[in-house]
C-alpha cells in the first residue's frame, strides 16, 4: 500500500502565485485609479485657467480706445466701434471674460458677411487670421476691449470692409486667444451689427482648439440644420400668405407664427437701439 504525501513545496510556490497575482492586480486598479485622478485634477486645473469671451453687458461701462495713430474711439457696453477715416479702418469691441482665467488675445480675423454659422459652419482658415500686436489681457468676471485696425491700402479686406462700413452692413470678427500661459487657445466669433448710429456686438459661438468643447460639431450642425429648415418653413408661410393660400388653417398659423416672430424681432432691435444710443 503506497503512502500518499503532501507536496509543502507544491503548496507554497501556488500561494505565493497567488498572492502574487492579487498584489499585482491591486497594483493595476491602484495605478488606473491615480491616472484617473490625475486627469480629473488636470481638467479640473484647466477649467480654472480657461478664458472664455463674450459681448459685455449693456450697463457695463464705457470703455476709452487709442489707435497708433492717436486716434480715440469709444465703446459701450454691448457694442462695438466700427470706423472708416481717411482710408484707415478701426474696429473694436467691448467685452467680458465669463470665464475663470485670464484671456490673453492672439490674433484675430475679419470678414464682410453677417457672423452667420449657417453660411460659414467653420471658423476662418489659419491664413485670414493677423497677429494681435498689442498686448490684451482681459481677467475672468470682468470687462475688457479687443481692438484692431487696417492700414494696408492694398489690402483686399481692408477695401471690403470699408466698404462694409460705409454702407452700414453687418461684420464677422473672430479672435484667437488663450489662458495665460499660451494653452487652451479658443476662437470666438462675434458678430458686430449696425443699428441706427451705433453697432451692437454680439457673440455667436467658440471653437476650442485643444480638445473637446461642451457641443462638438456634429451637434452644432444639426441644430444649425434645423435652424436652417424652420427658416425655410417660415419663409414658404410668407410667400403663401402673400400669394393667397387656398389653405385658411395653414394661411393663419403662417401668419400667426410669422407675425410673432416679426414683433419680437421688432421689439428686440428697438431695445437695443434705445439702449446703445443711452449708452
Amino acid at each position: 500500500m503506497l503512502a500518499i504525501g503532501t507536496d509543502w513545496a507544491t503548496i507554497s510556490s501556488l500561494a505565493t502565485a497567488g498572492g502574487t497575482l492579487v498584489l499585482a492586480l491591486a497594483t493595476f486598479y491602484a495605478v488606473q485609479s491615480g491616472r484617473r485622478s490625475t486627469r480629473i485634477a488636470e481638467a479640473a486645473l484647466q477649467e480654472q485657467r480657461r478664458p472664455i469671451f463674450t459681448q459685455s453687458r449693456f450697463d457695463d461701462p464705457m470703455q476709452k480706445i487709442n489707435f497708433v495713430e492717436g486716434h480715440w474711439v469709444k465703446a459701450a457696453g454691448g457694442g462695438a466701434v466700427a470706423e472708416h477715416i481717411d482710408g484707415v479702418v478701426y474696429l473694436a469691441v467691448s467685452l467680458r471674460n465669463v470665464g475663470s482665467g485670464i484671456g490673453v488675445c492672439q490674433r484675430w480675423a475679419v470678414r464682410r458677411a453677417p457672423a452667420s454659422s449657417r453660411q460659414f459652419p467653420r471658423h476662418m482658415t489659419d491664413q485670414e487670421f493677423r497677429d494681435q500686436a498689442r498686448d490684451l489681457y482681459i481677467p475672468p468676471g470682468d470687462i475688457g476691449m479687443w481692438q484692431g485696425a487696417l492700414r494696408n491700402p492694398h489690402d483686399s479686406v481692408r477695401a471690403e470692409i470699408a466698404e462694409a462700413i460705409d454702407s452700414r452692413e453687418p461684420i464677422t470678427i473672430e479672435l484667437l486667444y488663450s489662458d495665460l500661459v499660451g494653452h487652451q487657445r479658443t476662437i470666438t466669433r462675434l458678430g458686430l451689427t449696425p443699428f441706427d448710429d451705433v453697432w451692437i456686438a454680439t457673440i455667436v459661438r467658440h471653437w476650442y482648439l485643444e480638445g473637446s468643447g461642451p457641443r462638438g460639431e456634429q451637434d452644432f450642425d444639426a441644430a444649425a440644420e434645423a435652424v436652417r429648415h424652420d427658416h425655410e418653413d417660415a419663409e414658404r408661410g410668407r410667400t403663401a400668405a402673400a400669394g393667397g393660400d387656398d389653405d385658411p388653417g395653414r394661411r393663419d398659423g403662417a401668419l400667426d407664427g410669422d407675425g410673432a416672430t416679426a414683433a419680437s424681432d421688432d421689439g428686440q432691435a428697438q431695445e437695443l437701439g434705445a439702449r446703445g444710443r443711452a449708452e
